[in-house]
């Protein structure tokens, strides 16, 4: 595992569209996909891990 780690937000809409954003680079859009599934995918392609957890829109804008 990365030290520190590099996180990565996957985010969807309420019409099923998912973007997977960089906070680090100021939410930048990494990735949009029309499903979860494609979105966790390509995650899981580049090694990345999942963490449980859930933000809502304010607290990521806060």
């Amino acid at each position: 595992m990365q030290s520190p780690p590099y996180l990565l937000m996957l985010m969807g809409d309420r019409m099923g569209v998912c973007r997977v954003c960089d906070p680090v680079e100021n939410y930048k859009v990494v990735l949009t996909s029309q499903s979860y599934e494609e979105a966790q995918l390509w995650l899981l392609e580049d090694e990345f891990e999942p963490i449980n957890g859930r933000l809502s829109l304010s607290e990521v804008l806060a």
